[in-house]
C-alpha cells in the first residue's frame, strides 16, 4: 500500500509557529509523507504555474482566505480537495479554526470528511488583434479594474452576446457563488449560497442610472468589452491573484468553468449557520434587543420621533 501524501500551505510569517508545527508532526505520526509550501508568487494572467502531484491526497491550508485562493492553484484541475484551518480574520472559506487543529487532522487520517464542490468561472482575455484568447479561471472572482486610478473605463455589457448597458465605472466584478461574500459583497453584490450555479457581475462605482447587479445560469456567459474610446486602459485580475494590463480594445468573457474546486468538510455545519457566524449578523433586531433590556416596557409604548 503506497503511503498517504499531504501538502501543507501556509505563509512564511507563520512557517514556525507552533500551530503549523504541530500539523506537521501529527500528519506524520498519522502517516503521511508530507510536504510545505510556505511562499508561492502569483503567477500572471493566463501564465502556467505550479500544481500538485494528482496523487496528493489533500492539501491542508494554515491561514486565511488569501492563503486557500493561493493554495487553489495548486489544485486546480487536479481533483485533489483542500481543508481550510483559519489563521487569519474572517477565514470564509475554512473548515476549522486554529484552535482545532488536532481534530482536523484526526478526521483527516480517518477519512472521517466530506466534499463540497464549488463552481469556478473560466475566464478568457481577447487582446486587439489576437487570434486566440488568454485563458484564466477564478474560485471567487474576476475583476476588470481601470488602469489609470484617476479617470475611469467605459465598459459595454452583454448576455450571451445581448447588449444589456454600457457605462463609465471604476470597474466591475464577475464572481461566482463562493466569492459572492467577498469583494462582490463590498461592492453592494448579494449573497449567493454556494450550490447556486450562477455567475454574478457587480458594477464598482458606476457613472450609470442603471448599474445593478446581474445574475446568469450556468449556460449563459458575460461579456465585457473595454470600449476603444476608454478614458484607461484596464486591468484584469483573477482571486486577487493572477494580473495583467489590459488595453482599450480587450474582450473579457466569463462562464461557467468544467472543472470544480473541492472544499473538504469535516463538520455539518450548513453554509446559513456559517454566515451568521463569520460575519456575526444581528440575529437579535434592534427592537426585540430593546424589549429585552426594558422588560416592563409594551411593545408600541413610548415616544415616537
Amino acid at each position: 500500500m503506497s503511503q498517504r501524501k499531504a501538502v501543507v500551505v501556509t505563509h512564511q510569517r507563520v512557517r514556525s509557529s507552533n500551530i503549523v508545527t504541530e500539523a506537521l508532526s501529527q500528519l506524520k505520526r498519522d502517516g503521511f509523507q508530507v510536504s510545505i509550501i510556505d511562499n508561492s508568487e502569483a503567477p500572471a494572467f493566463g501564465e502556467p504555474y505550479q500544481k500538485v502531484d494528482p496523487d496528493t491526497e489533500i492539501v491542508i491550508v494554515l491561514g486565511g482566505d488569501g492563503t486557500i485562493l493561493r493554495a487553489a492553484e495548486l489544485v486546480n484541475c487536479t481533483g485533489v480537495p483542500i481543508l481550510g484551518v483559519n489563521l487569519g480574520h474572517v477565514g470564509f472559506l475554512a473548515e476549522f479554526e486554529s484552535f482545532q487543529i488536532g481534530e482536523a487532522i484526526g478526521k483527516v487520517a480517518a477519512h472521517d470528511y466530506s466534499i463540497d464542490e464549488r463552481m469556478v468561472a473560466h475566464v478568457d482575455l481577447w487582446l486587439p488583434g489576437a487570434s486566440k484568447p488568454l485563458t484564466d479561471w477564478a474560485l471567487n472572482d474576476m475583476t476588470l479594474e481601470r488602469y489609470d486610478r484617476g479617470k475611469m473605463i467605459e465598459v459595454s455589457l452583454k448576455v450571451d452576446d445581448v447588449e444589456m448597458s454600457s457605462y463609465g465605472c471604476d470597474g466591475v466584478i464577475v464572481a461566482t457563488p463562493t466569492g459572492s461574500t467577498a469583494y462582490a459583497f463590498s461592492a453592494g453584490g448579494p449573497i449567493v449560497w454556494p450550490d447556486a450555479q450562477s455567475l454574478q457581475m457587480v458594477p464598482i462605482a458606476a457613472h450609470a442610472l442603471f448599474a445593478r447587479s446581474l445574475i446568469i445560469g450556468p449556460r449563459s456567459t458575460f461579456t465585457i468589452d473595454l470600449l476603444n474610446d476608454s478614458a484607461s486602459d484596464g486591468w484584469i485580475c483573477c482571486d486577487g491573484r493572477r494580473q495583467l494590463s489590459v488595453p482599450c480594445g480587450s474582450r473579457v468573457t466569463v462562464r461557467q468553468s468544467h472543472d470544480i474546486f473541492r472544499l473538504a468538510r469535516l463538520s455539518g455545519v450548513s453554509f446559513t449557520q456559517r454566515l451568521v457566524s463569520k460575519f456575526d449578523l444581528p440575529v437579535v433586531g434592534w427592537r426585540e434587543q430593546r424589549s429585552k433590556t426594558q422588560p416592563g416596557q409594551a411593545a408600541g409604548e413610548g415616544s415616537h420621533a
